[in-house]
């Protein structure tokens, strides 16, 4: 099944209110969980991905530490102003191993995608992929 998530595909990351050089928000969409995008400790955190076409989407998954609160927010428009809510979820914490969360969102014509962070089991979160399925 085509990730329509990933940098090989045609996607971007638009926006990311924090960075880390060692740790660039491009890595989100790397398609490996070996490298990650992480936050610089303060809630909200977000960051928007652009699609190189209009997407039909029902699943985002997300692999990721630490975050708590999660809402994913669809766009339909080419400048990425208008954004309506299509998910708010709670993450349950762990200790040693990655989030693993699949997200039902079923949404269509969508243009971008705006992930706010909303909380943390810790000061610091990290987003190592996100994947979208069609």
């Amino acid at each position: 099944m085509l990730d329509a998530a990933l940098s090989s595909y045609g996607a971007h990351v638009v926006l990311a209110i924090s960075s880390d050089e060692n740790h660039p928000p491009e890595n989100i969409i790397d398609g490996k969980t070996e490298t990650f995008w992480i936050s610089t400790g303060m809630f909200p955190q977000e960051f928007i991905i652009r699609f190189p076409d209009n997407m039909n989407i029902s699943t985002v998954s997300i692999h990721s530490y630490n975050i708590k609160r999660l809402r994913i927010e669809k766009g339909t428009s080419e400048d990425a102003d208008k954004f309506e809510a299509v998910a708010d979820t709670e993450f349950e914490q762990t200790e040693s191993s990655l989030q693993a969360n699949d997200i039902s969102v079923n949404v269509s014509n969508t243009t971008h995608l705006r992930f706010f962070i909303l909380s943390g089991y810790d000061h610091f979160v990290s987003v190592h992929k996100v994947s979208v399925q069609s």
